[in-house]
């Protein structure tokens, strides 16, 4: 409550006397996303579950943190979509997509995405905003607990823009600090970003 009233405050102090709204439901023809904190030691079944939502038609997003290789073991985009190739979605149409590739490029691949002509898209924290894929049903995380609230709420809401019922399976590495539990802990238990981000 006391955050609103800052809110509120600071929006006359920035704009005068204009009305606040403020939108706390998700639009009309949208299904909840269901949230699961996943342990590494079941990855195979959150990949298995991917590639039966793209046997059924749909499409889904795998986010990683690192677009190169590193020394420390995260994920990167092509060696990890080099890895579910030849592994659990074997069959499936990749395609990556990160920042350091030219717009002209990742507009390509996007369009390509929203056509369907693409059925995993393996990607960084570059489609945390503005894409919006009704048919895209899935998102998985891949070391969940390196990202921060407010960016796993923006990456789980590239999911669930349609009527399909949607899963952000947040596949985190072990052991957990206290601060990375008690973060997975709320994107599970929540969908409100007022709730999230604050």
């Amino acid at each position: 409550l006391e955050f609103r009233r800052v809110l509120f405050r600071s929006s006359l102090t920035i704009f005068g006397d204009l009305d606040v709204s403020t939108i706390r439901e998700r639009p009309p023809g949208r299904s909840p996303t269901v949230t699961r904190v996943v342990p590494p030691v079941r990855s195979g079944d959150v990949y298995g579950y991917l590639a039966e939502r793209v046997q059924a038609g749909e499409q889904g997003f795998v986010v990683v943190p690192a677009i190169e290789e590193s020394d420390i073991g995260l994920a990167d985009v092509e060696n990890h979509k080099r890895f579910l190739e030849e592994g659990p979605l074997r069959g499936c149409r990749l395609a990556v997509l990160h920042g350091r590739q030219p717009i002209d490029v990742r507009e390509s691949i996007m369009d390509a995405f929203r056509a369907g002509e693409i059925d995993v898209l393996v990607a960084t924290v570059v489609i945390e905003v503005g894409v919006d894929v009704p048919n895209a049903t899935v998102m998985v995380i891949e070391h969940a607990e390196r990202f921060g609230l407010a960016q796993l709420h923006q990456l789980r809401g590239r999911i669930g823009r349609g009527t399909k019922a949607s899963t952000c399976l947040l596949l985190y590495t072990a052991p957990l600090g206290e601060t990375a539990r008690s973060r997975l802990s709320i994107m599970r238990e929540s969908n409100d970003g007022f709730v999230i981000e604050i």
